[in-house]
């Protein structure tokens, strides 16, 4: 299976699991910083990244991008050591290859739009909701993949706060919070945690109400990412399958469907004030 951020729980999850290779390299990074005397503190800002993101990629919980790599070459000698560990990455065996450039995109991107009509989006769950989804995976889980998948997603949500640069925009499904997935105390929880993240002011959230004559995205569930150099990508997923689009005429369609879908959508206050009532109500 395939399935990734909306919630899916399987086998080849968004979050890398840590490997050998994200080990060494990590320990690589670690052991030129410490020689070249610079703390993680101090080594961040010469990459472009938080200190506790220069400290998943050295403990390998976390796939680095190009321009860390590079970035990092230049801050620590320039001995080539990175360049050539690089070459050797990799994530967890089976993930499919379209997703791991996509999962490396989003790490860095300076704005991250989604719209999604089948679960809330992995960003923004709960605890109670993913472990609800994990839980109810077919075929079934053991114990130790729901925790591991749990701890991936968790470490993933760090995105939203530690990047106060990157512009996130969703577009959700009315019906998804009348689900009540998990339960009313699940999704109440769920409603106060969105209504949290929401006062973000990097983060723009519209509910697409139950009743709409027109709806731009009736193809389905869509996420659109800008990159640093202002380049635009795509993703759509199925149920077995993802697609990584970086074909600009196929990338500008979905741009399209989805500045629709937000004039569509409630307003960012009307949307607020819709979940409030929905919190109450449940």
């Amino acid at each position: 299976m395939a399935m990734t951020d909306a919630g899916g729980a399987g086998t080849n999850a968004v979050e890398p699991e840590t490997s050998d290779s994200l080990r060494t390299f990590g320990a690589v990074v670690q052991a030129l910083r410490e020689h070249a005397g610079l703390s993680r503190g101090e080594f961040a800002p010469l990459v472009g990244y938080s200190k506790h993101t220069v400290a998943s990629i050295e403990l390998g919980r976390r796939m680095p991008d190009e321009g860390f790599v590079e970035r990092a070459e230049e801050a620590l000698g320039n001995t080539g050591a990175l360049r050539r560990a690089a070459q050797h990455l990799s994530r967890r065996p089976g993930l499919a290859a379209w997703f791991r450039r996509w999962a490396r995109l989003e790490a860095v991107a300076s704005s991250l739009y989604t719209y999604e009509c089948r679960l809330i989006p992995g960003l923004l769950q709960t605890e109670a909701y993913a472990r609800t989804l994990f839980v109810n995976q077919l075929p079934p889980l053991g114990d130790e993949q729901i925790e591991a998948q749990m701890a991936a997603r968790l470490e993933r949500q760090r995105l939203l706060r530690e990047r106060p640069n990157t512009a996130y925009g969703f577009i959700l499904e009315e019906h998804l919070f009348l689900r009540r997935m998990g339960g009313t105390h699940v999704t109440r929880e769920l409603v106060d945690h969105i209504l949290d993240l929401a006062g973000q002011r990097n983060i723009e959230l519209q509910i697409m109400p139950l009743v709409r004559e027109s709806h731009a995205g009736l193809d389905g569930p869509m996420r659109l990412l800008e990159t640093p150099d202002n380049k635009w990508f795509g993703y759509c997923e199925g149920q077995e399958s993802g697609q990584f689009v970086s074909d600009a005429k196929v990338v500008s369609m979905l741009q399209m469907r989805y500045a629709r879908m937000r004039s569509q959508a409630l307003t960012l206050e009307d949307s607020l004030s819709l979940l409030r009532r929905m919190r109450g109500a449940v």
